[in-house]
This record gives structure tokens, sequence and C-alpha cells, in this order.
């Protein structure tokens, strides 16, 4: 018998497709292909009906509207059954006084947990731990962020992430520590010596080094 502590969990990696899906969903059945020209968002949970997941499902609903706007498809995914995730949606609109919109999947065969590396056996061999997915329109995954189980998300913190893949999408740039919309980007660094002399010449940027160049949006 294997023992899965020492389990090997296989982990979708940055920049290469992110994995295909059909799934039960509680809005019907869903392919990622589906949403393929939109940002994907695809965040698990360990289960329906416990505290945090409820608050960070309140989380993500209160953000509808900042999600909206980016053109931003979120879809929420644990190993509960439809019929539990309906239930459970119900219960956190009440006391909430919040409305989920956003389709949850019923991963109840674990397929899309498998493919995304949710399931961590030193967490819980039975529940996804909270992961975070940032799939871009082409569909390549570009962020990947995990937290364990007693720490709830950051709704803000993923909007963030999400402005500055867009940004570097968009422009090229890069963000620095802490950057949030409308702070200076970082332009990359030059790779050649005759691009290193040009960069400490260039006008319209902030140069502190040849390395390390700002630019304002």
């Amino acid at each position: 018998m294997s023992d899965l502590s020492t389990t090997t969990v296989s982990l979708p990696r940055l920049n290469e497709p992110a994995p295909q899906f059909t799934a039960t969903a509680t809005t019907g059945s869903i392919k990622l292909s589906d949403y393929k020209g939109k940002w994907v968002v695809l965040f698990s949970h360990p289960a329906d009906f416990t505290p945090v997941c409820s608050t960070e499902f309140a989380g993500f609903a209160a953000k509808q509207a900042e999600f909206d706007k980016r053109g931003v498809q979120l879809i929420g995914v644990s190993i509960d059954s439809v019929y539990s995730h309906l239930a459970w949606i119900q219960s956190v609109e009440k006391n909430f006084a919040i409305k989920i919109t956003f389709p949850v999947i019923a991963d109840l065969d674990t397929k899309v947990a498998q493919a995304y590396g949710m399931i961590h056996p030193g967490a819980s061999t039975t529940a996804t731990v909270r992961a975070v997915f940032l799939i871009d329109p082409a569909q390549t995954v570009r962020a990947m962020i995990y937290y364990p189980m007693s720490t709830g998300r950051n709704i803000d913190e993923i909007l963030r992430v999400i402005d500055a893949l867009q940004l570097n999408v968009e422009k090229g740039l890069a963000t620095p520590a802490n950057w949030k919309l409308g702070d200076k980007a970082i332009v990359p660094a030059p790779v050649t010596a005759e691009g290193v002399e040009k960069r400490l010449k260039e006008s319209g940027v902030e140069v502190k080094d040849w390395y390390l160049t700002y630019k304002k949006l």
C-alpha cells in the first residue's frame, strides 16, 4: 500500500497549457474551453458549509463587478456534490446578503482536483486545499497561489495579480513589489551591452540603473 504522505502531487506549470476539463457545475455542464478568450480564475475550497470557505465565497461574490470589469470568469471547485453546492450557496447568500453568480464545479470524481494538483495528502486526503489558478485567454496558466486550509484568501490580492498579468500582456511591462493599479511599472532590462548604453540615455522613463527602469502609466 502506498504512503499518501509521500504521494507526488502533479501540478500544472506556469506558462504551459491549463489542463482541460468537462465537469458538472451549479450552472450545468461546463468545459474550460467554454471560456477561451477570457481570463479565468479557477479556485478550489476544502468543503461546503465550512466557515472560512463561506467568507471566501462571499468575498469573491462581493468583488464580482471588479472581476467582470477585467473580463475575468470566476469558477469555484470542490469535491462536494452539486446538491451540497446549491444548498450551501443559498446559505452563503442568506448569511452574507450577497448573490453568487459564478459556477461551482462538483468534482466528485476528483478529476479536476487531480489535474490541477488541488489535493495535498499532507493537508488532507479527502479535501482540496485553497488553490487559485489564473488562466489567460489562450488558456495558459499564468499564476498559481496555494493557501493552507486555515487561511482565507485575500481577494484584493488576486485582483492585483490579474491587473499585473494583464499589464504585462498588453504593454510588456513588469511590476515591482507591492505594485497596484496606477503605480509605476518596470521596463524589462536590456540584455546586450548596446542595449545598456541606449537605456542609460533613454528619455520618457525613470532610469535608476541600467537594469532598473520605471515607467509611468
